[in-house]
């Protein structure tokens, strides 16, 4: 196949200027600006296209640099737009203009460099640790970031008893299906307990997960950033790291399998959400948890992957749990990457509307599958002063099984 001359933004050309996208889009509902639409955004697009607005336009970088990039857009559009495509095409070109504002260059380096990520992440840990960021939590700029690492922390009890000894275990699988395990960035440097939950859950349900050395960073924050190149990089370092057998691949957060996804196809086909391969074989009940629990879904697992009901299925798995999605799981929370750090005003003016209706009746655990949404959502909850933890949902699952006795 010969790939189109004019890349991604090929995938705009079905926009016929509907409308059906305006009030899926967050940032068109915070600001009401027209620009500010996915519609708005494809008309730029396309003049950058064409050369009729230069790459170092002040506008056209700022009403793309306000995108969220969540795709919310694309499951309502009608004609099949591929927005998310333009929109990468559109800040390569940027990028390769005026360059990478120095904010996101100082996070990617922080945050996906080998050696340098992982001091940074050392470092979080042990301030993490000291239990201040969830003591400074609150709306400022550093206040918020506080709550957002607060957000990471593991806080093992879900409401489920440890039991004195175990209780029903399932029985053991003759031949376990043996499946590998994407560690990430952010995910293996502030959130190596729900890679544990996910290695635990699985077992339980009969995958055995195999670790990959030689596996880099995803490349999603990259293509987000513009920085094309460097995540074709590190998705070609990755393809070589996990080989082309067929062995599952499994993701546990919304993000990189987002990405991960977006990969040539025969590695793409391979990579699993881990509520997919949860779901698939059931999953197996625990022990009930006495807790009330909402469902928001991440916008790179819903839009982007298409993933809806696995995460359902696996906290319905859960005895015991009061389940319910939460008004508007299918909107962004704000997060979207290095957004919250990018654009820290309209990331909480996205954020306010989803955390008004949470707290109207707040529940006690808010389950999400990404790490940023995570972090975006436990810092909101902190600087409102709600006691809710937000934990993926492998975590609920994983507590139910430690409650139930499957662990030694």
């Amino acid at each position: 196949m010969i790939a189109n001359p004019r890349g991604g933004f090929a995938a705009l050309d079905a926009c016929v200027h509907c409308g059906f996208c305006l009030q899926a889009c967050p940032t068109f509902l915070a600001t009401g600006d027209e620009a500010d639409s996915p519609r708005g955004r494809i008309e730029l697009m396309r003049a950058l296209e064409r050369g009729e607005l230069a790459a170092n336009d002040a506008a056209l970088a700022f009403h793309l640099d306000r995108c969220l990039g969540c795709r919310a857009c694309e499951p309502v559009c009608p004609s099949g737009v591929g927005y998310g495509a333009g929109l990468e095409a559109s800040r390569e070109r940027l990028a390769a203009q005026q360059g990478v504002p120095l904010m996101a260059r100082l996070a990617l380096a922080a945050l996906t460099t080998p050696g340098v990520s992982g001091l940074i992440c050392s470092i979080a840990r042990a301030v993490r640790a000291t239990g201040l960021p969830g003591l400074l939590a609150g709306w400022g700029r550093i206040r918020f970031a506080m709550g957002m690492l607060a957000a990471t922390r593991d806080r093992r009890s879900l409401g489920g008893p440890e039991p004195d000894r175990p209780q029903s275990l399932p029985a053991p699988t003759a031949s376990p299906e043996t499946t590998l395990l994407f560690r990430g960035c952010v995910m293996d440097g502030l959130f190596p307990h729900v890679h544990a939950a996910t290695i635990r859950t699985l077992s339980v349900n009969g995958y055995a997960v195999r670790e990959v050395p030689g596996q880099v960073c995803c490349g999603a924050l990259h293509a987000h950033a513009g920085l094309h190149a460097a995540a074709q990089a590190l998705a070609r370092a990755n393809q070589i790291a996990f080989g082309d057998e067929d062995t599952p691949i499994i993701v546990n957060s919304a993000g990189c399998g987002a990405m991960l996804k977006q990969y040539e196809p025969r590695f793409a086909a391979r990579v699993r959400d881990v509520t997919e391969l949860l779901a698939a074989r059931g999953p197996t009940p625990g022990a009930p948890l006495a807790l009330r629990v909402a469902y928001d879904a991440p916008c790179h697992l819903l839009h982007a992957q298409r993933v809806a009901e696995p995460p359902l299925a696996v906290l319905r798995a859960v005895p015991g749990i009061e389940l319910r999605e939460t008004a508007d799981s299918a909107q962004c929370c704000g997060s979207a990457g290095l957004y919250n750090l990018l654009e820290p005003e309209l990331s909480r003016a996205v954020l306010a509307p989803k955390l008004g209706l949470l707290l109207e009746a707040p529940p006690d655990v808010l389950a999400t599958g990404n790490p940023g949404c995570v972090m975006q959502l436990g810092a909101g909850f902190q600087a409102a002063g709600a006691a809710v933890a937000v934990r993926h949902p492998v975590e609920l699952l994983d507590a139910s099984y430690r409650a139930a006795g499957f662990y030694a």
